[in-house]
């Protein structure tokens, strides 16, 4: 169905978000898991994208904040052991694989900047 048109402000926000969550699912193509986080990036992408021109229902838009939610939370044990070590920096750097928790982390904060951009959505 589609709506009334939006704002320019929000237009543009939308179109940056589909931009930098499309790159985002780009980067992610040699990851381990490259399918689950293409899906992910790109759906947020794709909402982001069609909210300039149809209305998304708020439902829908839940049910996917509370999938991503769902799987943070397998993250979040990552972010604690990374919360407590010495050197911070090393989230961004190169993953070592003797410290799991860099990764899961960089997981977690990726599903939480993904929640944040469903939710602008919801706020419409």
């Amino acid at each position: 169905m589609l709506k009334n048109p939006l704002p320019r402000t929000k237009l543009i926000v939308n179109s940056c978000l589909f931009v930098v969550f499309a790159l985002f699912a780009a980067i992610q193509l040699n990851d381990p898991d490259p399918l689950v986080w293409v899906l992910i990036y790109m759906g947020v992408a794709v909402v982001s994208l069609s909210a300039n021109f149809i209305l998304i229902p708020k439902k829908l838009i839940l049910v996917f904040v509370l999938g991503l939610l769902m799987y943070a939370s397998v993250h979040f044990m990552f972010l604690i052991d990374w919360l407590q070590t010495e050197n911070k920096s090393e989230l961004f750097g190169e993953m070592v694989y003797e410290k799991p928790y860099l990764e899961g982390t960089r997981e977690f904060l990726g599903l939480i900047i993904a929640v944040t951009a469903l939710l602008y959505q919801l706020k419409r």
